[in-house]
């Protein structure tokens, strides 16, 4: 039984089946009777003309930054409509994203959850590598680092800040056209902008359901060109 919100995604592979509706009705349906029952919201359908075999789709990734916004599940109605390639359903998982496929409910999870033991697998193997040849550097004489096992290097420590900035800076980019559209509408204190943001349930950067006026402040910071 579906609860939460929820994102629905329909593709079809040629421009013929999408003028014609051919195939995205059969979605529809597929996706209506999976969420058929229990307490839910669908906040917007996708519709999207692509092949299967092309990464690039702009209607998937409006529909996977709605997820992000609003903390929603993205729902499909076959595994295959997103794509039967391995590498793109882990990037799914790295945005964060859960999905359910309609025909198979728990695939999602099973599946993104294989092809992760496969690169954590390829990971191993990595790693392995690199310590042999280490060991094998070692017993020719070479003088290795001597920096505790297992401590950051400054380099390290730089770079993970970096990313976590640019983690916050795309999330306050994606929430910034809803601060925008209260902004229009009349809301220009951080209060009453954190008022709109949690009147359509849109989560905060951390994920906490209710707004304030300082975290509004943050986000605005962070895109100076969203404030006014």
């Amino acid at each position: 039984m579906a609860n939460g919100k929820w994102v629905s995604y329909l593709r079809v592979s040629t421009s013929r089946q999408g003028a014609s509706g051919l195939g995205i009705e059969a979605q529809r349906n597929a996706v209506s009777a999976f969420l058929s029952g229990g307490q839910w919201t669908q906040l917007k359908e996708f519709v999207e003309v692509e092949s299967g075999a092309k990464a690039e789709r702009p209607q998937l990734n409006e529909a996977l930054r709605m997820c992000r916004l609003y903390g929603a599940k993205l729902v499909i109605a076959k595994l295959d409509r997103l794509s039967r390639d391995a590498h793109f359903l882990l990037g799914l998982e790295k945005a964060g994203v859960d999905f359910v496929a309609a025909d198979m409910p728990n695939a999602n999870r099973l599946t993104v959850g294989i092809l992760a033991l496969v690169a954590e697998q390829e990971r191993r193997l990595i790693s392995e590598r690199v310590k042999a040849a280490m060991a094998a550097a070692k017993d020719r004489g070479v003088k290795l680092g001597g920096q505790r096992p297992g401590a950051l290097s400054a380099a390290c420590r730089v770079a993970a800040t970096r990313a976590s900035r640019r983690r916050a800076e795309a999330r306050a980019a994606e929430i910034v056209p809803a601060i925008r559209a209260l902004q229009s509408s009349g809301a220009t204190s951080l209060w009453a902008i954190a008022a709109g943001l949690n009147a359509q349930g849109i989560p905060t950067p951390r994920g906490a359901d209710k707004w304030r006026a300082a975290q509004v402040a943050r986000v605005l910071s962070r895109c100076p060109s969203a404030a006014r």
